[in-house]
């Protein structure tokens, strides 16, 4: 691709055919001062099998815009909703546009029934049968001047072709009411197709507006989504099946012991928020949240062994992709990998680029294939100014990186030096109250004046531990 700008909200799919193919379409690029948008309704295709990207220069398509999403059904392509942005408006898509693989054609369809409502960031799933379900996705009203409602959808319909094998297909939108435990509402979640006819939602953020300013709750949770039952379920880890089973064998004894009735009496088990900290290079504190929904609850014992025992949790502590939005996915053989996606903290933005797998046919354990390096990654603060932008760090890239980083690894050397050093065979607990002034007057420098006792402390002693663990 010749762009010569970074794109994002842009639409991909997959085509099995000839070696393989990666079809693009569409996607946005912002100036860094977000005064300037550009939407691109141009199509690409990556030829997997020689690495070569083609332009494909056809009329007809959708209009420029990000935020949609695409899928491969049969032999077209389908694109489905998403937004236009500029400085001063913005509005939002449910059009429907088919790209015939064989013809090289766009048609704009016209599906009978009642459709979703215009939205952009949805799921987007086909099924077997060459119908295709769309889930979710954000939008946003002009209320009055100057103030926006923002709309997290929770709905669900199907798209289902119908005459199939006339010279014209004609299309009708269907309303589902899946069964289940439904993922929570969120935004920026990622989409894959999992083995067994479901396909598969991760992570995501729901933003809640707090005080003038947005509070973004960030997750890492797996939901299922089974085509052919209509249901969802959520995709709890199983632990290792030895350690499953002492576990079992425990809550047997425990069960015959306290009787059957106090069993039955116990209240169910409500949705947990898991609270996760991430220390930055720079010491910044990052808090993530993570809302767990509690295991469903079935009577019917007819499901398949993964279903009934989706609600089994390991014990201990278990390695996790800590929440994030905008991740990516892909699965292969039965496998989930995730890579990457971002988080926020205030008005920063934290970049991932670690990598996952999870063995989707077992449920037992997250495996670390990249661990994430603190010293490849960036923020990207949003400024007030031009010149303010200009002395963000990461803001821009450029030829001199390499004298920076190094520059930067000096800095920090030297200020490591300047640290409270970690005596020999000391432990931590020994450490923090003998150096605890230091780190509370580092924090409180980092944080400014106006910082809250409590929040100073908490964050001295973050940055006491992050430095006692990397010198022990």
């Amino acid at each position: 691709m010749t762009h010569g700008y970074s794109t994002s909200g842009l639409a991909v799919a997959v085509v099995p055919q000839g070696g393989g193919q990666l079809w693009v379409f569409g996607g946005e690029f912002a100036s860094p001062d977000g005064e300037q948008f550009y939407h691109y309704k141009d199509l690409w295709v990556l030829h997997l099998a020689t690495k070569i990207w083609e332009q494909i220069k056809v009329t007809g398509g959708p209009s420029g815009r990000s935020g949609h999403r695409m899928v491969a059904c049969k032999r077209q392509l389908i694109v489905f909703g998403g937004f236009h942005e500029s400085a001063r408006d913005y509005v939002y898509y449910n059009d429907v546009y088919a790209f015939n693989l064989d013809t090289f054609t766009w048609t704009k369809l016209s599906p009978s029934g009642t459709g979703p409502a215009p939205r952009s960031g949805c799921q987007m799933a086909t099924t077997p049968e060459g119908n295709i379900i769309v889930y979710g996705g954000y939008s946003k009203q002009r209320i009055k001047k100057d103030v926006d409602k923002g709309t997290l959808h929770t709905d669900m319909f199907l798209l289902k072709a119908e005459g199939v094998g006339k010279e014209e297909d004609k299309w009708v939108w269907n309303r589902l009411s899946p069964s289940g435990v439904k993922p929570t509402p969120r935004s920026g979640f990622s989409v894959a197709i999992g083995p067994n006819n479901r396909s598969l939602l991760f992570g995501g953020v729901h933003d809640e507006e707090e005080e003038e300013r947005i509070e973004g709750d960030f997750f890492s949770d797996i939901y299922f989504y089974d085509m052919g039952k209509n249901r969802w379920f959520p995709g709890q880890l199983k632990g290792p099946k030895s350690e499953k089973k002492k576990r079992r064998r425990g809550k047997k004894a425990e069960a015959e012991g306290a009787g059957d009735g106090e069993a039955e009496g116990q209240p169910p088990q409500g949705p947990v928020e898991m609270v996760k900290e991430v220390v930055a290079e720079d010491g910044t504190v990052m808090t993530i949240k993570q809302v767990v929904s509690a295991p469903e609850v079935e009577p019917e014992r007819s499901e398949s062994e993964d279903e009934e025992e989706a609600g089994d949790e390991a014990s201990g502590e278990q390695v996790e992709p800590c929440p994030r939005s905008n991740a990516m996915l892909a699965v292969k053989h039965g496998v989930l990998y995730v890579y990457g996606g971002m988080f926020e903290v205030g008005d920063r933005q934290f970049t991932l680029n670690d990598l996952y797998s999870i063995d989707l046919h077992k449920m037992e354990e997250w495996k670390v294939l990249v661990e994430m390096d603190p010293k490849t990654q960036e923020w990207l603060e949003e400024s007030e100014s031009d010149e303010e932008g200009d002395d963000v760090e990461g803001a821009e890239g450029g030829g001199d990186e390499e004298e920076e980083g190094s520059d930067e690894e000096s800095e920090d050397d030297e200020e490591e030096e300047r640290h409270p050093s970690v005596q020999l065979d000391e432990k931590y607990t020994d450490y923090l109250p003998r150096t605890e002034q230091y780190w509370i007057k580092l924090a409180r420098h980092n944080m400014g004046p106006d910082a809250k006792e409590k929040k100073v402390a908490k964050l001295a002693h973050a940055m006491a531990k992050t430095f006692y663990e990397g010198s022990v």
